[in-house]
């Protein structure tokens, strides 16, 4: 993995981090490995819980100790009640799954509020590719082929935010990332990934 993505992620793992107030409840739906989880367990410290699908990722979870349901992203949060957790976190978790809005619904069902990240496919590296490419991109925050890629959906910073206004969802807080920094001009064209706290008006 190259030096400058270990860096983004890391950087955006504590702009997820400064969204979650201290001592409070939070579940991540598509938890993989679980190094966000035990970030926000341990620096905030929550009371945190995970969901994930992939046996790999359970497995590395269970190791360091977390508590984590295997479950499909999709129908994990079903059983749990109205405002179960102060947070559910979707980190890269909503490209996953088949419909996306029935799993940010969900997620501000059972959360008082909702951080969502994503990789911006507006991003001009993006467009440069598609346009003079032809073909699928590949990038720092989008590093593989169309054949093996763990992403179904594509969205960019204006996609979400028009999604946001159409459902009318509270936009609380926004980070947006390039590489081990924040960007604050254009993030449609000049952020890599996307971090956003939503919640129900």
């Amino acid at each position: 993995m190259p030096a400058n993505d270990e860096l983004q992620q890391e950087f955006e793992a504590e702009a997820i981090a400064s969204m979650v107030r201290e001592g409070t409840t939070l579940i991540e739906v598509g938890c993989w490995e679980g190094e966000l989880l035990e970030l926000l367990i341990t620096k905030k410290n929550c009371r945190g819980y995970g969901i994930e699908e992939n046996h790999e990722g359970i497995y590395k979870c269970v190791e360091k100790g977390l508590s984590v349901m295997h479950d499909a992203l999709e129908t994990g949060l079903k059983d749990y009640p109205d405002k179960a957790f102060d947070y559910v976190v979707l980190d890269k978790s909503f490209a996953r799954v088949i419909v996306p809005d029935n799993l940010i619904r969900e997620s501000l069902r059972v959360g008082k509020q909702v951080i969502v990240s994503f990789s911006n496919f507006g991003h001009w590296h993006v467009r440069t590719q598609v346009l003079f490419g032809g073909k699928t991109p590949i990038t720092e925050s989008l590093p593989y082929q169309w054949y093996n890629t763990p992403n179904i959906h594509f969205v960019s910073v204006l996609d979400f935010l028009d999604y946001c206004e159409k459902n009318k969802l509270k936009v609380e807080k926004k980070v947006f990332v390039s590489g081990p920094k924040q960007v604050t001009l254009l993030p449609n064209l000049f952020a890599q990934s996307a971090i956003f706290l939503i919640s129900l008006p």
